[in-house]
């Protein structure tokens, strides 16, 4: 009952007021980011698959600018992420605008992160169950690690909360990711701005 209708309810109620309450931090973070983002934007528009691995335009805050090298190629993430962008990253301020994908039906407040369109082929038939529910803002895998931790063992996790969707685990990653927020961990891999690319074997 949870799974496929109430959690589905849950989610658009719980966005569309996180949406009207922090409406004047969104408005003060986009004026901030298209400052600091040098004409690049303050919105960050890429496609990732959600529920059955349908493919969706997931919406994040951008917290990098657009600078490239004399070859016309993008600069490594470190050298294009600003001190806002920094700021917004390590708060997760900049997964909110992701709230509008929750009231489209496109993502779930709580489920598996939804990743690069790319990693499709590379995952194995278990990894690909990570698609049996709608990717989350926040997940299982997010408060046990976040980007620290292995893809091997965030895709173990994204497939055990597929197997164990339930309010009460819902409400745990609640406030597990508040926790998370206010102490900033797991924000990157060691050494790295966010962390490495999948290649199917790591």
């Amino acid at each position: 009952m949870y799974k496929n209708c109430l959690k589905r309810v849950i989610d658009f109620l719980l966005s569309l007021t996180a949406l009207i309450i922090l409406s004047p931090i969104l408005l003060i973070v986009t004026l901030c980011l298209m400052v600091a983002n040098k004409g690049a934007g303050a919105f960050f528009f890429q496609e990732r698959p959600g529920l059955k691995a349908k493919v969706f335009k997931v919406i994040k805050f951008k917290s990098m600018t657009d600078e490239r090298d004399a070859d016309g190629k993008l600069l490594p993430d470190k050298d294009r992420l600003t001190k806002v962008g920094k700021f917004v990253r390590s708060t997760s301020i900049d997964e909110l605008p992701q709230l509008i994908n929750v009231l489209k039906g496109d993502m779930a407040l709580i489920g598996p992160r939804p990743l690069r369109v790319h990693y499709l082929p590379l995952y194995s038939e278990e990894q690909m169950r990570r698609h049996d529910v709608r990717p989350g803002i926040t997940g299982w895998a997010q408060v046990h690690g976040r980007n620290a931790i292995s893809w091997t063992q965030k895709f173990q996790y994204d497939v055990w909360y597929v197997d164990h969707v339930s309010f009460l685990l819902d409400v745990k990653i609640i406030f597990l990711t508040i926790k998370k927020v206010f102490r900033r961990e797991g924000i990157s891999k060691e050494g790295m701005a966010t962390t490495v690319p999948f290649d199917g074997t790591n």
